[in-house]
């Protein structure tokens, strides 16, 4: 399988970085000592400082930075990232019209091995690139449920600087394309031990944890005591796994996730289901509409209306009588009327 091979070669590859840093210092070490023959030095400090030199063996460094138009919950979440990993630097936004690829050539002028990218689009959806810029792979996540610390203000605290434990779940190791960025999670977000901005202290915990989804929930936690008690600290996320790239930012891809849907199919969605519900009310307006209508002309019996109905035909002779004595004096009202109409104009 290409994602086992990848795999493999991924290894390999940490295999010699880790042959030449330890031949790289095991040469700086013998011209040390050959310095130190040569001109004796008689300060413990700078004895104690080569020494600490010479420990610092693993130099991940990782660049964490943003595209332009990012909200103001991205940026919180970024700063975040960078207080809690020492080893992290910081550089100016990409211009969104730049392709991707010259991410590589940034890192690589940082001295940056590995990268985060956050990457926001319509200023909803999130999107976050890890990658190790030198040999890939890289993978594309899309973020979801984003909290920062401000946000959450969380009882937990932890040390600046200070050394995280990370903590994976087992469903890590269920599938190839999870071993993956398990390998690429952990040369990411682990601390180089003796970074010089790092302190000599294990006091949070980077949890990863696999969902029934597929998703992967990020968490941090303070270790409160011995007894290992822990509080959360913030930020917390989730990651949706979209694809997996061979190399950085480009190559072939290694793994597509089958059940990833693009927030604008989810909110089409959303609308042609509120437009359904626009059409189905207009309907019922108009079958109101034409209810009433048929209500209206059918003719019901009014026995009170009768009475006072005046434009009935009357059949008694005394009725009529007085039908026309009304009228009568109805016709008298009227004529005067308009006689003190004329006599005042």
């Amino acid at each position: 399988m290409p994602m086992s091979r990848r795999f493999r070669q991924l290894e390999g590859v940490d295999e010699l970085l880790s042959k030449k840093r330890r031949s790289a210092s095991r040469t700086s070490e013998s011209s040390n000592t050959s310095r130190e023959e040569s001109f004796p030095v008689s300060l413990k400090n700078k004895d104690a400082s080569g020494q600490v030199k010479s420990k610092w063996t693993n130099r991940e460094r990782v660049l964490i930075f943003c595209a332009r138009g990012a909200s103001y919950r991205m940026r919180h979440l970024m700063k975040d990232f960078l207080n809690l990993m020492p080893h992290s630097k910081s550089d100016n936004k990409l211009d969104k019209k730049n392709s991707l690829v010259l991410i590589n050539e940034i890192a690589e002028i940082a001295n940056c091995t590995k990268c985060l990218y956050f990457e926001n689009r319509k200023h909803t959806d999130l999107y976050l690139w890890i990658s190790n810029t030198t040999h890939g792979p890289s993978v594309k996540f899309l973020v979801h449920n984003v909290h920062t610390m401000d946000e959450m203000r969380m009882s937990g605290n932890c040390l600046k600087g200070s050394r995280p434990v990370l903590s994976f779940d087992s469903t890590f190791d269920s599938q190839p394309h999870f071993s993956l960025i398990k390998q690429l999670l952990m040369q990411t977000f682990s601390t180089p031990y003796h970074h010089p901005r790092s302190k000599p202290f294990i006091d949070h915990v980077f949890t990863f944890s696999i969902t029934a989804d597929g998703k992967i929930w990020f968490r941090n936690f303070q270790i409160v005591d011995e007894m290992l008690e822990l509080q959360e600290i913030g930020p917390r996320m989730v990651l949706e796994i979209i694809r997996i790239f061979d190399g950085s930012f480009e190559g072939s891809v290694l793994y597509d996730n089958p059940n990833y849907v693009s927030p604008n199919t989810v909110r089409s969605e959303i609308k042609k289901k509120q437009s359904h519900k626009y059409v189905m009310k207009k309907l019922a307006e108009k079958a109101h509409g034409i209810k009433l209508a048929k209500q209206a002309a059918v003719k019901m019996p009014d026995p009170v209306g009768e009475v006072f109905d005046t434009e009935r035909m009357l059949g008694n002779p005394r009725a009529k009588e007085i039908k026309r004595i009304i009228e009568k004096k109805r016709k008298k009202k009227t004529k005067s009327k308009t006689r003190e109409n004329h006599t005042a104009g």
